[in-house]
């Protein structure tokens, strides 16, 4: 399982799939599943595939989308303005490289670049640089130059540039857009293991679209799957790094996979939580339990969606996301495709039904 873990993470951490141009990481999904089961997608472009048996309906999802940016304009002398797509801080930008895909599929080298420091007056030197004082330089030298040779459009998306790498310790890993494509790669291979077994429902395996610019696939896919319950697989942010209090991380490389039971979008429904938790302790797969303060994924949307939706979210704590280089440790991933694998295993006809028996 490792290897194959390795394998699909470089290929979906290097592919370029910025909010709303989800095309590579959906052809990935496609070409890993088409021997699963039937493949369709919505309308806006999320994509399914599913492994019928007789149960409940059972939705095992990542969003495939990544932050980037995109080309706003191009001025007379050949430097590219340009829009962020998802949540950046402007201060993890500068100086970064990034990738403009172009309309013919051809991608452009470039760098973030702005007026430099050391023409800059004291008084706004450290300060940070906005992002509309900030352009993108792939060594044109007009704008003819960048739509007539380089093929360049407004419009065009952009992604960051940061190749798979492994670190020196052997469990982690860096790369950019673990947010999500752990997630993706995840439900891809949950997806293999779980085709191979008697599970006790229908389960659709989901890539969701434009998730970091609002949860927007997700509202489409819950309409378009109907679930009677999903299982969101994500990257979430990890806090064991200087200037956290360590004794109450709950995001810990190494700690296991994540189960979040609260943010600020959506209340895991409680007794899927609870049975989470307990799958998790009996096969012993290393866990960590999670409340937080900010942040949100699908499962905001997933959970509000058609009469509603028992909705709990899986996660492996990656550092620095939302720029160009994250960090996680490979064994949490694996955790986390574990137990969904262990938690799908539960969920029969009578286990969903006691999840939303309120009367």
């Amino acid at each position: 399982m490792r290897a194959k873990a390795l394998s699909l993470l470089q290929e979906l951490t290097e592919a370029h799939s910025v909010s709303g141009h989800e095309d590579e990481v959906r052809a990935i999904f496609i070409d890993e599943l088409s021997e699963i089961g039937p493949l369709a997608a919505d309308k806006n472009g999320s994509v399914i595939c599913a492994h019928s048996n007789d149960g409940p309906r059972v939705l095992i999802a990542g969003h495939m989308d990544e932050v980037g940016f995109m080309v706003q304009n191009m001025t007379l002398d050949g430097f590219i303005q340009f829009v962020a797509i998802g949540g950046w801080s402007t201060q993890h930008m500068l100086g970064q490289r990034v990738q403009i895909l172009t309309r013919n599929g051809d991608k452009i080298m470039g760098v973030i670049g702005s007026k430099p420091v050391h023409f800059l007056p004291p008084s706004v030197r450290d300060q940070p640089v906005p992002i509309e004082a900030m352009f993108i330089d792939v060594g044109a030298s007009s704008r003819r130059e960048l739509r007539d040779d380089f093929d360049i459009s407004i419009g065009d998306p952009i992604a960051p540039w940061s190749p798979f790498t492994p670190l020196a310790r052997s469990n982690n890993y860096l790369a950019k857009a673990f947010d999500n494509r752990v997630g993706m790669a995840g439900v891809i291979q949950s997806a293999t293991e779980l085709a191979g077994t008697d599970h006790p429902n229908e389960i659709v395996f989901a890539g969701s679209v434009q998730e970091e610019v609002g949860l927007r696939g997700a509202r489409t896919l819950a309409a378009f799957v109907k679930p009677d319950v999903a299982i969101v697989l994500e990257g979430p942010p990890a806090d064991d790094t200087p200037g956290f209090n360590l004794s109450e991380s709950q995001g810990k490389l190494g700690g296991g996979v994540q189960i979040r039971l609260y943010d600020p979008t959506a209340i895991t429904n409680p007794r899927l939580a609870q049975l989470a938790i307990q799958t998790a302790e009996k096969a012993n797969i290393p866990h960590q339990v999670t409340v937080r303060r900010s942040g949100g994924t699908d499962a905001g949307a997933l959970h509000q969606a058609n009469q509603g939706i028992p909705t709990i979210v899986l996660g492996v704590p990656a550092r620095y996301i939302h720029t160009h280089n994250a960090i996680i440790d490979i064994d949490d991933y694996l955790a986390m495709v574990s137990l969904t694998i262990a938690l799908a295993g539960k969920l029969d006809d009578a286990t969903v039904d006691s999840l939303t028996r309120y009367i």
